[in-house]
């Protein structure tokens, strides 16, 4: 699915992490890409996160999945919202929605949420830490947007979810099937579902904390460092007050701390595979036997199709001579053709096989051996 008649540069400048922007139906043919039926299947497997939301006044009960066929049967009258993460891992046509937002970075992208609520539904006035695309894609929902929020801003009390208490709306939207809501970070916003049958498409993005960011890469750092690398004063004069933390010695304990978090090199190369391990690690594509350079060479000839993982996370660094390709946590350095194939596999949901990329094949192998791609059996078929 494409968008029609979005100014993405336009977008980027005046809304992106700035202000919410609804996009009325811009799909040049808008389908619902996945049934209420499947969404509830996915919410019974135990692999899949997902959690059940059932409001009773001005109260949110919360359970978490997996959950049973006859749960959703057993709900009543009260509203409730079921909420399922990364559903593009598991079905294609959901994943397929990532497509008109590849404007933004892949490191940038998280996943796709589904929610799917009866008559009233919905998780409560509520702000998040990371931008956001509701996608409406059956029925109708309401959404309220307000203001700025922050870690200063009074939630109610609430064991499980993070509602405003005080929630003042700026805007309010009646979104159809195809309409698009962007919220940034921060926005507080209230969606609630208008009839029966409203499913929504939540495409996140990832924005890691300071905090975050920095304990995991000194935890990297710390695994990577030697006992035995210890602070040391061979020039050590004799203390005129031994109660006395010395400059120099405040130089040298500085230094230790900071000298290899400096390091942009390591640095680059550390997030490249952090950022590309993925999220959720059970769609397991590896083959049952390793395939080999001669097998893929073989299927070339047929130009046969490789699909990506969609669970599986692509990036690349440039370096002065080719490039490093990161997936799912793996570094593989490329230059020539398979430099300029790997800036194709991260832009691309496949890739066609075919003679020219003889020179690629050992990457290619790789990334099939350790399930980030897989052979299209269904193009084979077809051919």
């Amino acid at each position: 699915m494409q968008l029609s008649d979005f100014d993405i540069d336009l977008f980027l400048r005046d809304y992106w992490q700035k202000k919410p922007l609804l996009i009325r139906n811009p799909w040049k043919a808008w389908h619902n890409p996945l049934e209420p039926d499947e969404l509830a299947g996915l919410a019974c497997d135990d692999g899949v996160e997902s959690r059940l939301i059932v409001q009773s006044g001005e109260s949110w009960a919360l359970e978490h999945g997996p959950f049973s066929e006859d749960r959703f049967g057993g709900l009543g009258a009260a509203p409730w919202t079921l909420l399922v993460q990364a559903v593009d891992h598991y079905a294609p046509d959901v994943a397929g929605l990532l497509a008109p937002f590849r404007f933004i970075p892949n490191w940038r992208i998280d996943d796709v949420m589904v929610s799917y609520a009866s008559d009233g539904g919905g998780v409560g006035p509520h702000f998040d830490q990371y931008d956001v695309f509701l996608i409406q894609g059956l029925g109708q929902r309401r959404w309220r947007v307000g203001g700025r929020c922050d870690d200063t801003t009074p939630l109610r009390p609430h064991d499980d979810l993070r509602l405003l208490a005080d929630f003042a709306a700026t805007d309010d939207w009646l979104l159809e099937p195809g309409d698009i809501l962007y919220v940034p970070p921060g926005f507080a916003h209230d969606g609630v579902a208008v009839g029966d049958d409203c499913m929504t498409y939540s495409i996140g993005f990832r924005a890691p904390s300071r905090p975050d960011l920095l304990m995991e890469w000194v935890e990297h750092l710390v695994d990577g460092m030697a006992e035995d690398d210890r602070y040391a004063d061979p020039d050590l004069s004799a203390a005129v007050n031994p109660g006395e933390i010395a400059p120099s010695a405040i130089d040298r304990l500085h230094a230790m701390t900071v000298e290899r978090l400096l390091d942009r090199d390591a640095f680059a190369h550390w997030f490249g595979q952090h950022s590309s391990t993925p999220k959720y690690a059970d769609a397991d594509w590896r083959p049952e036997e390793p395939v080999t350079v001669a097998e893929l060479q073989a299927l070339a000839s047929e130009g046969a199709i490789l699909l990506r993982n969609p669970a599986s996370r692509f990036a690349f660094l440039r370096q002065e001579e080719g490039l490093l390709l990161f997936a799912d946590g793996a570094t593989f350095p490329c230059s020539g053709g398979a430099a300029a194939l790997a800036q194709r596999i991260c832009a691309q949901d496949h890739v066609v096989l075919d003679p020219s990329l003889a020179d690629a094949m050992e990457l290619l192998a790789a990334l099939v051996n350790q399930g980030s791609l897989m052979v299209d059996d269904d193009e084979e078929e077809e051919d």
